[in-house]
């Protein structure tokens, strides 16, 4: 199992080599029913349950995408994982996880 961190460390273990930056991503369109819901929250408040679910499937994805690349890479452990979202046009965001690949002891 490949171990993930926000730290430039796994806590207990050595990194020996570091073998590359990874990253993995996804873009995501809204759909109708996603925007009503949000549109109709706009008016009332509170969370758009559609929009969070589709940003957790996202970031999943994403992650699943950059293990995917550092275990290509033949890594242990990912280090730094960070992400960040952009809209890439009307209605379309992506999400990005990104990393160093390590090799551990």
């Amino acid at each position: 199992m490949l171990l993930l961190s926000t730290t430039e460390t796994i806590t207990g273990r050595e990194i020996t080599a570091h073998v590359g930056v990874v990253s993995g991503n996804t873009v995501r369109a809204k759909h109708l029913g996603r925007d009503i819901a949000a549109g109709l929250k706009t008016l009332i408040g509170g969370e758009v349950g559609g929009y969070t679910e589709m940003l957790a499937e996202s970031r999943n994805q994403a992650i699943e995408r950059m293990i995917q690349a550092a275990q290509e890479l033949g890594a242990d452990a990912i280090v730094g994982v960070r992400f960040t979202t952009s809209a890439v046009a009307q209605g379309m965001s992506e999400m990005l996880a990104f990393g160093t690949a390590v090799k551990l002891a």
